[in-house]
């Protein structure tokens, strides 16, 4: 499969900035509007201009302010990238292999570390750091592992005299197309691998271990017969998963994609919460984003149409567990087209989304006082066309 068709099956996490005037195109009449507050920086990924592209919102105004030095050029095409959980560091995968960024904390300009060097030659389809900001771990297509790559967190490089750790996929799996890891404080962590018809792997892993950090891998099947999994996210407070999955939501024939929800333990003791799964209004999901308060996914397409949307859930709680979600009432929202992937700002204002296909490049949404979303804005992330891949954020 070409590069290109492999990474629109992505659903990665970072926006990107052209540093243009009318960057930004505020709907006329748009009822909404944010608190001006908004912070933080974003970097987005324009496959088709192998370029990283990095803006913020300006602090105490809802300007969009270019990052310095932004955009950065890429010796090849990207197709993924992840952030250090302190912000520190970002890591973007390219056909020519991962390379590590330092991030300044006052400007958000980017720095290449490792003497300009890639820090591995995978060209990884796949990535996120994990809660210790020790390991980078990534998948390349077709190569039925995951792969973990030991980091320095002072430097954000290869950890001196660390070697790239292994560990394979059952039999048969197909290419892992989205990764996630439990946060910091979980008692029982875990590494998610989303790998669309052959289900859900579920990796142990000790990120303390000095030698290999992976340990058994089991699967969590797809709902429904011919489905797959295409997108996972994690609870940020709950042992509790978020898995997007395309025909997971039987019921709706027009478009069943749907989002699972399982509370987690010890010993691989997963259990699919009852409701689930919950019908998120598209094909098939390829963004799940978990904020304080909401769940929002992303549909790159929906039925009958060429847009993406995003649809917005509350999170149902019992004694500060996670327990279910409840659809918000208006909360689906059309986006772009082939929306694939979501992030929001500092102050919990806005959501941000990029689109693979454009018409636009990239959105940007109020978050309401019931989660449900008004778009706010739209924007261009670069001399279209761009075909932005990821967006990552604060």
């Amino acid at each position: 499969m070409k590069l290109k068709a492999l990474a629109r099956l992505l659903l990665v996490l970072t926006p990107i900035l052209s540093g243009c005037k009318g960057f930004w195109d505020v709907p006329s009449g748009s009822g909404g509007g944010g608190t001006g507050s908004a912070s933080g920086f974003f970097y987005v990924l324009n496959q088709q201009t192998a370029q990283v592209t990095g803006f913020s919102f300006a602090a105490s105004s809802t300007t969009l302010t270019a990052v310095s030095g932004s955009p950065y050029s890429l010796s090849a095409a990207p197709v993924a990238a992840a952030m250090s959980p302190n912000g520190g560091f970002l890591y973007v995968s390219t056909a020519a292999g991962i390379f590590a960024y330092g991030v300044n904390a006052t400007t958000g300009a980017l720095t290449l570390l490792n003497n300009a060097t890639a820090i591995s030659s995978d060209a990884a389809f796949a990535m996120v750091v994990d809660s210790s900001g020790s390991w980078l771990i990534e998948a390349v297509s077709g190569l039925g592992t995951v792969a973990a790559i030991p980091l320095d967190p002072t430097t954000g490089v290869l950890l001196t005299g660390g070697t790239e750790k292994l560990v394979n996929l059952p039999s048969g799996s197909a290419s892992v197309v989205r990764l996630a890891t439990t946060p910091s404080a979980a008692a029982n962590p875990y590494v998610f691998a989303a790998m669309q018809t052959s289900g859900l792997a579920v990796i142990a892993f000790n990120s303390a271990s000095s030698g290999n950090p992976f340990g058994t891998v089991q699967t969590i099947k797809p709902k429904n017969s011919g489905g797959g999994d295409t997108t996972v996210a994690v609870d940020l407070t709950s042992p509790v998963l978020y898995v997007g999955e395309t025909l997971a939501y039987s019921a709706n024939t027009s478009n069943p994609g749907g989002v699972r929800m399982f509370t987690y333990g010890a010993n691989f003791a997963f259990s699919e919460v009852s409701g689930s799964p919950y019908s998120t209004g598209g094909l098939g999901p390829s963004a799940i984003l978990r904020t304080s308060s909401y769940v929002y996914v992303a549909n790159k397409t929906v039925s009958g149409s060429s847009d993406g949307n995003i649809t917005a859930f509350a999170i149902n709680t019992s004694g500060g567990t996670a327990t279910g979600l409840t659809a918000v009432t208006s909360g689906t929202i059309s986006a772009g087209v082939s929306t694939i992937g979501l992030a929001e700002d500092s102050t919990g204002t806005y959501i941000l989304a990029v689109n693979n296909s454009g018409s636009p490049d990239l959105n940007a949404y109020t978050i309401g006082t019931t989660g449900a979303l008004t778009s706010y804005a739209t924007g261009s992330t670069g001399t279209d066309p761009t075909e932005p891949v990821a967006i990552v954020g604060p």
